[in-house]
């Protein structure tokens, strides 16, 4: 875990694939500890899943996670993911389909068209590598493993996805091939590439 940015309202810092951002129910070790050993105020605003790396922003207090927190509520946030998903995906365009939670297959979430709350992503290619597209992937919503669902739906599942990928894609890498890469948040613009 790297810090990237710190200041009297926000600590922004690199997680690294595999780090939880909150505790788990068996394992205390996640980024939200780490932090708060370096600034006991912080405050968690926002979460990625434990295989994906990137930016993740803590407020310090109460009231600045409150006003952080409204903003990612209301939309005031942009986040830029990159991905490497399987198969060759031209240009760009949004996916559309709403999310809800896979209950009998937890943590899965699942496009339920029913119940299912909205979800938008919007993805633009941004270089083929052999048979694999390296992507930008926009959140216009916020649902979780949003981004993965989405891919996989579209047909270009991201690589190492253990949940929503094909066996032979979820083993085309170690680890899930998605970090979050750019945050726009209060004024500020972080950024951090992919080590991939």
């Amino acid at each position: 875990m790297r810090v990237l940015h710190a200041d009297d309202r926000m600590v922004v810092i690199a997680k690294p694939a595999g780090l939880l951002s909150v505790p788990g129910r068996t394992e205390p070790d996640c980024a939200s500890a780490r932090v708060q050993q370096l600034y006991p105020d912080a405050l968690i605003v926002h979460r990625l899943d434990q295989p994906t790396s990137g930016l993740l922003l803590f407020a310090r207090g109460i009231a600045a996670q409150r006003e952080l927190s409204a903003d990612f509520a209301e939309r005031r946030v942009g986040k830029t993911y990159v991905a490497i998903v399987a198969g060759r995906l031209e240009g760009e365009g949004v996916v559309d389909l709403p999310l809800a939670a896979d209950w009998p297959n937890r943590p899965r979430q699942q496009v339920d068209h029913a119940r299912g709350k909205p979800s938008q992503t919007r993805w633009r290619t941004l270089a083929h590598e052999g048979e694999q597209t390296r992507v930008a992937l926009e959140p216009l919503t916020g649902r979780s493993h949003q981004l993965r669902v989405h891919m996989a739906q579209l047909g270009h599942a991201i690589l190492g996805d253990a949940l929503y990928a094909a066996p032979d894609i979820a083993a085309a890498s170690p680890r899930l091939l998605l970090h979050a890469s750019e945050l726009r948040i209060a004024g500020h613009h972080f950024t951090c590439p992919p080590e991939f």
